[in-house]
C-alpha cells in the first residue's frame, strides 16, 4: 500500500507564511523597484495580472544573470541558485482552487490541493511548477521504450532525457537467466519498473523516499491494468524499508555531488557526501549471492570538473564489496544546434555499470 506523510496526503507546495504586509505590483508598477525588492527579500504580491508576475521573473532574471553566456556551468548552478531564492519571494494570491489574477492558466492541482475559501499566497514558481506539472500530468510522456504514456504526479521525478533508458532498454534485451525479483530504487515515475515488466520480470518493487512518486507509479499501474502482485510500491529511504534480498538491484542515482550545503536542491539531481558508501553498504546486504547491481550514471561531475572522483570506479577500488560484470557507454544526446547556451554534453557518456557481489 501507497504510504504518505503524516498529514495522509501528498507533499504539495507550502502556501507563504507572511509576517509583514507584501510590496504590491502591478503592470504600471516601476519594475527595477520591484526587482530590487524581491532581492532585499521583502515579498511581493502580483495584483492583477498573470503576466505582470511573468514579467517581473523576467526582469530579476536578466539582473541575476546579466548578459553574458552560461560559459560556465559552476558559475550559472550559483546564479541559478540565487534566482530560485529570489524569485520565491514573488506572490500571487490563491482562493478556493484558483488562481486571483486575470488571464490565469487553468491548474487542475489548485482545486485538488486548495480547496479552501480562505485566501492563500504561493509563490509564482511553484503557481509555474504546478501549472507545467499538470500539464505533464494531464497529457502524459512518451517514451521511446514504452508503448504507453506515464502521466507523472506533481512533485514526481520523471526523466527529459532517453540515452539512459536506451541503455537499460538494451541491456534488458541481452538478458537470458530469469529474474524473479527487482527492486527499482529511487523510481520516480517508474519507468525502469514499467521497462523491467515488458520484459520478463516476475516481480518488481518500486522503491521511493517521495510519496508523490508512489501515488504516480500506482496511478500508471492503474492505467495499464498491472496487477498489484507483478509491480509494489514502497516508501523507503533507500533500503530502510526493504527486506528481501533481490536478484536485481536497479538504480538511477542522481549524477551531480551537491556544492557547499546543498540547501533547497533536488536530491533527484545532487547526492550528498556520503550518499553512495551508504547505498552500496546497503545494497550488498540486500542483494542475492548471485544477484546483481545496474547502475545508471553519466561522467557529468567529471566532464565539468567538479572533482576527479567516479563514486562507482571508487567504490570497486576501495571496497571488497563488488565486481564489475560490465560497463557499456553510450554518448550523451547532443543539445539542438539552434541553443545558444554551451553544450555541456559534448564529452558526456551515459553509462551503465553492472556489478555483482564478491
Amino acid at each position: 500500500m501507497t504510504e504518505f506523510n503524516k498529514a495522509g496526503i501528498p507533499d504539495i507546495p507550502e502556501p507563504a507564511v507572511l509576517k509583514h504586509k507584501p510590496k504590491s505590483v502591478e503592470k504600471k508598477s516601476d519594475m527595477d523597484q520591484a526587482v530590487l525588492w524581491l532581492m532585499e527579500g521583502k515579498y511581493v504580491l502580483v495584483e492583477d495580472e498573470y503576466s505582470t508576475g511573468l514579467r517581473l521573473l523576467s526582469e530579476l532574471k536578466k539582473k541575476v544573470f546579466g548578459k553574458q553566456m552560461k560559459e560556465n556551468f559552476k558559475k550559472y548552478r550559483d546564479q541559478r541558485s540565487a534566482y530560485h531564492f529570489f524569485s520565491n519571494n514573488l506572490l500571487t494570491p490563491i482562493k478556493a482552487g484558483e488562481v486571483g489574477l486575470d488571464k490565469s492558466p487553468e491548474i487542475g492541482w489548485l482545486e485538488r490541493f486548495y480547496p479552501e475559501k480562505a485566501e492563500i499566497y504561493l509563490s509564482f514558481p511553484q503557481l509555474q511548477g504546478l501549472n507545467s506539472s499538470w500539464q505533464w500530468y494531464i497529457n502524459g510522456i512518451k517514451y521511446p521504450v514504452l508503448s504507453e504514456k506515464l502521466h507523472p504526479y506533481y512533485g514526481t521525478y520523471f526523466p527529459t532525457r532517453f540515452d539512459h533508458l536506451l541503455l537499460f532498454e538494451s541491456w534488458l534485451k541481452q538478458q537470458n537467466s530469469k529474474i524473479n525479483l527487482a527492486i527499482d530504487m529511487g523510481a520516480g515515475c517508474g519507468i525502469l519498473s514499467f521497462q523491467m515488466l515488458n520484459h520478463g520480470v516476475q516481480a518488481v518493487i518500486a522503491s521511493d523516499i517521495n510519496p508523490n512518486a508512489l501515488l504516480s507509479i500506482r496511478e500508471d499501474m492503474d492505467r495499464m491494468n498491472i496487477d498489484s502482485s507483478k509491480m509494489k510500491t514502497i516508501q523507503s529511504d533507500l533500503f530502510q524499508k526493504i527486506n528481501d534480498p533481490h536478484d536485481l538491484i536497479v538504480f538511477n542515482p542522481p549524477w551531480l555531488p551537491v556544492k557547499s550545503n546543498g540547501e533547497g536542491l533536488d536530491d533527484a539531481i545532487y547526492y550528498r557526501p556520503g550518499f553512495f558508501d551508504r547505498f552500496f553498504s546497503e545494497a550488498y546486504d540486500h542483494l542475492k549471492p548471485e544477484g546483481r547491481i545496474v547502475l545508471l550514471f553519466s561522467n557529468l561531475a567529471q566532464v565539468e570538473g567538479y572533482h576527479d572522483e567516479h563514486p562507482v570506479i571508487s567504490e570497486l577500488a576501495l571496497n571488497n564489496r563488488f565486481k564489475k560484470v560490465d560497463l557499456i557507454k553510450r554518448k550523451a544526446a547532443q543539445k539542438s544546434k539552434k541553443t545558444k547556451r554551451r553544450d555541456h554534453r559534448k564529452k558526456e557518456y551515459i553509462e551503465l555499470w553492472e556489478l555483482r557481489r564478491h
